[in-house]
């Protein structure tokens, strides 16, 4: 580690140990590498012995996962983990806990924070280390209401342990409008105003460091220093795109290829007549090559946007093979078209494993906001194309006695069956959302009586096996105002 990053680095170390002040804020643009230096200062502060790193919380819009966007899960999440890793700490949450066993995990966020931080810290006023919490990309959290209350609570907050919160953001209005951004009681630190000579001498660092971890045995050298310095040249300050380069370049093992997507990536953008930034003409040209080797055929982009307008859309973390039935398609096929777009996609190992993201919130923006036209994903496309892949899920795997029971008088087993397939589960938890994002929900009536109706029992068996009965209920609200539901089926 050298260069800026390293220097703010040390900024936090030194600021944790010896400033009073108990919150600093990391604000930066898209792409800055906000999130690159919040994982390696939480690496330095579980390796340095005079810190007690109480715990992190990385938000994630492009997780597929709802509890990273959640603001209501950070608090109990750190919580979570600081009990257990002190036991003094854990015990005294369990004593503030026992009267209403465990409600306050389950509070709003402005009664979350005193019974599950404040007052159990308390115990820790002897203890001369710092207590370290970092949360990572507050701006990808969904609700803003929400934020401001939390960023309020971490504002106000007060113990006598040394407690220090490590917060970093895009500079959002509703979070420049919070008390965070006072810098006469917060220490702040903005990396877009960071000099743009030391940035590019980061990203440089970063590229060459890059290219000489991932050396082919045996070969030779495949790039130059002026191939480095055009990547940087080329980056215009954000690492982001540095990382989805390299992404492109290095997803090949032989140093021909390397060689020519090196090459390809160098020309096109050198090339580039488009009036974007430098990070909309790298996703742009990632997209024209992951839909033909030669050139950019209608039907193959299109195919390719309907899978990102999934992967965007999707309510909860997908395996390949979960995707693959929503959309009908073999697994290894869709694998083998999704390997084309690893330079902007996170692709699980196992085709069964979840995990399955796109790797920076800025591409999913790029996507619905300033694409192309040709390339430009409508918000709606996946909710549609999901709403119907769970019609068309369902449709296959309800059946009667779906959960196996040997007798409705038995009670459900207290572990989750395993033989619910995820994409089972993925249609039966989220179908209705996915109808109610649509412009014009109603246009889906009559697939949904085909399908659903029939099989709203089972429906409910696998609900009920999953221990989400509430939500079905639920969920059957949220249908009967989007599309019209006959009433034998509830």
């Amino acid at each position: 580690m050298e260069g800026t990053r390293m220097g703010v680095l040390c900024k936090f170390v030194e600021w944790v140990k010896n400033d009073p002040k108990s919150i600093f804020w990391l604000s930066g643009m898209a792409g800055t590498g906000k999130t690159a230096i919040a994982v390696s200062l939480c690496r330095m502060l579980q390796e340095d012995p005079d810190v007690l790193l109480g715990g992190s919380f990385f938000c994630s819009r492009t997780s597929s996962d709802e509890v990273r966007s959640d603001v209501r899960r950070i608090i109990p999440t750190l919580a979570a983990l600081f009990a257990d890793q002190s036991p003094k700490f854990a015990a005294e949450l369990a004593a503030e806990l026992k009267p209403n066993s465990g409600a306050a995990a389950h509070k709003p966020t402005s009664e979350q924070i005193g019974p599950l931080l404040q007052r159990p810290l308390a115990v820790l006023a002897s203890e001369t280390r710092p207590i370290v919490f970092v949360i990572d990309a507050l701006d990808e959290c969904s609700v803003e209401r929400e934020m401001a209350t939390l960023l309020r609570a971490i504002s106000n907050f007060t113990c006598p342990a040394r407690v220090r919160f490590i917060l970093t953001s895009r500079p959002e209005t509703h979070i420049l409008g919070s008390p965070i951004s006072d810098c006469a009681h917060n220490e702040i630190l903005q990396l877009h105003m960071i000099g743009s000579e030391e940035i590019t001498e980061d990203i440089r660092l970063y590229i060459k460091h890059t290219f000489d971890q991932h050396r082919l045995a045996g070969s030779t050298t495949w790039h130059s220093d002026s191939d480095i310095q055009a990547l940087t040249d080329l980056s215009n300050g954000l690492f982001i795109f540095a990382s989805t380069v390299l992404a492109y370049v290095l997803d090949t093992d032989t140093v021909d290829d390397r060689a020519e997507h090196l090459h390809t990536v160098l020309s096109a953008m050198k090339d580039s007549k488009v009036a974007m930034e430098p990070l909309d003409d790298m996703y742009e040209f990632v997209l024209t090559r992951a839909s033909s080797e030669s050139k950019v055929e209608p039907q193959e982009l299109t195919k390719t946007r309907q899978v990102l307008a999934c992967i965007l859309t999707a309510r909860m973390s997908l395996s390949v093979e979960a995707l693959a039935e929503l959309l009908g398609q073999k697994a290894d096929v869709l694998r083998a078209s999704l390997r084309r777009l690893r330079a902007v996609v996170h692709i699980p190992e196992g085709l069964d494993q979840p995990g399955l993201r796109t790797l920076h919130a800025s591409f999913g923006d790029y996507m619905f906001e300033r694409a192309a036209s040709n390339i430009r994903i409508a918000r709606s496309l996946g909710d549609d194309i999901l709403a119907r892949g769970c019609m068309q899920v369902m449709e296959k795997q309800l059946h009667f006695n779906v959960s196996r029971s040997r007798s409705s008088y038995e009670p459900n087993a207290t572990t989750k069956p395993d033989y619910f397939k995820l994409s089972l589960q993925y249609a039966c938890f989220h179908w209705v959302y996915h109808i109610a994002g649509l412009p014009e929900p109603a246009k889906l009536d009559e697939v949904v009586h085909r399908t659903f109706c029939p099989r709203v029992l089972f429906w409910l068996e696998v609900m009920s096996m999953l221990s989400q009965v509430q939500r079905s209920a639920a969920m059957l609200i949220i249908a009967t105002a989007n599309v019209r539901l006959p009433f034998s089926a509830l």
